[in-house]
């Protein structure tokens, strides 16, 4: 296993604080941390600062899929880091969002995440993050 990173970019048509503020909001996060459409989110909760905890319950296919992690960093508006834990993931797995405004309202995201088990994992995590990143921008809209 190596670092094997996945990069995820998408503007979001949302001021970079309304796009920061929905990454720590267990009600927004129920509405954009789905993969599929017709998948949901029955469980979401956040302890938004730095050293606290998230939970999100994913339901797929009547299954349901908890991911969880730390926030390591939070930096208003424009940066957040936290662990990335479930069962598909390793240990020591992190994700970086990047936020930038890009002078028009809207927000320039960037999405990074280290540490995958073999290529397919982050095969499969690059589809899942921009499914999920398309639901935040609906979401944000």
């Amino acid at each position: 296993m190596s670092e094997l990173p996945l990069t995820v970019s998408k503007t979001i048509p949302a001021a970079p604080e309304k796009v920061f503020n929905a990454w720590l909001d267990p009600a927004m996060l129920k509405k954009f941390m789905v993969t599929c459409e017709g998948d949901g989110v029955p469980k979401a909760e956040s302890d938004a600062r730095e050293g606290g905890q998230f939970l999100i319950v994913m339901e797929s296919g009547g299954k349901e899929i908890p991911h969880s992690g730390t926030y390591l960093e939070l930096k208003p508006h424009s940066r957040l880091v936290f662990t990335w834990e479930s069962p598909h993931s390793v240990d020591g797995s992190t994700v970086t969002v990047d936020l930038a405004p890009t002078g028009d309202g809207a927000t320039d995201l960037t999405l990074i995440q280290v540490k995958f088990a073999t290529e397919g994992a982050r095969a499969g995590h690059i589809k899942g993050w921009t499914a999920i990143l398309n639901m935040l921008e609906r979401a944000a809209a």
